[in-house]
């Protein structure tokens, strides 16, 4: 594999497994969260508004993960308090996501289709690389997650409450601050995984530029579960296929089946270990 492979690899990865380690903390939670795909679309499209506003990349970032998280309540608020069904609240909140970004291009940055501009900064590269600096950001936070999860005391409660919130509950444990908390830090996270796709990976927004990542991260967390370092080799696995994309389209792939194929791939490949792993339990529990 060469590095330019590689490092292509990497920064396909790095937004996706932002949104995967929200999901996976909303898991975690007992909170089915497949709003990641409209919360990556709010993180993007705000960085580049408020990075256009004010010539600060960081500015966007911030503004990115802020917006995401009152975004994210629209989820939490409804499922967690309310009791709504989250796989509803997180399909309309999807569509929104879409429509209200498409409506505020047009509005704030005067045009439609994709926005890119001379002036509109992107976030600085680590050094003697083509890597953002959030791309180290997002590996070290799933060795974090892995830690917290695995180790910290109030990591195992979220483990707990997400598998028995009724025990839970009679612990004492708080179950609704917990999921609250889990939803939104997990707006966060897809904050800056929309940061990263619209500023780092590229330096523009275009309608719809999520492009089914936020999928992918919701079928990585149901193969991974609540294992951080399975998310990330399913994430990774989504990376190759896209950098393998590419690749195929400079070699005169027509560039809707290039689009297709890290999606098909990394599909395909997801759903065989998801078969594989159902069989080896069967064969333990014979």
């Amino acid at each position: 594999m060469s590095l330019v492979f590689a490092a292509s690899v990497i920064t396909a990865t790095a937004p996706v497994l932002f949104a995967a380690l929200g999901g996976l903390l909303c898991a975690a939670a007992g909170v089915f969260n497949i709003a990641l795909e409209g919360q990556l679309l709010c993180g993007a499209f705000t960085a580049v508004v408020v990075g256009h506003e004010t010539g600060d990349a960081w500015l966007g970032v911030l503004a990115a993960v802020v917006a995401t998280v009152l975004f994210a309540a629209l989820l939490s608020v409804p499922t967690v308090s309310l009791n709504a069904d989250p796989i509803v609240v997180a399909v309309g909140t999807n569509l929104l996501a879409l429509g209200l970004t498409s409506f505020l291009m047009r509005r704030i940055l005067g045009t439609g289709g994709t926005y890119s501009s001379p002036d509109l900064k992107g976030l600085p590269d680590l050094p003697h690389t083509s890597q953002s600096v959030l791309v180290p950001v997002v590996f070290l936070l799933t060795a974090v997650v892995a830690f917290w999860l695995g180790r910290s005391r109030s990591g195992l409660r979220l483990r707990a409450l997400g598998g028995q919130p009724e025990a839970a509950r009679s612990l004492g444990l708080k179950v609704t601050g917990y999921r609250h908390a889990a939803v939104l830090t997990a707006g966060a996270l897809c904050g800056l995984g929309g940061a990263q796709l619209s500023l780092g990976n590229v330096t523009l927004f275009s309608e719809g530029m999520s492009a089914g990542r936020g999928w992918v991260a919701v079928v990585a967390v149901m193969l991974a579960g609540t294992r951080p370092y399975r998310l990330l080799g399913a994430c990774l696995l989504f990376g190759v296929a896209e950098a393998l994309g590419f690749r195929l389209q400079g070699a005169g792939l027509p560039q809707q089946a290039a689009d297709a194929a890290p999606y098909l791939i990394t599909l395909a490949v997801l759903v065989l270990a998801r078969v594989i792993s159902r069989r080896r339990r069967k064969e333990r529990a014979a």
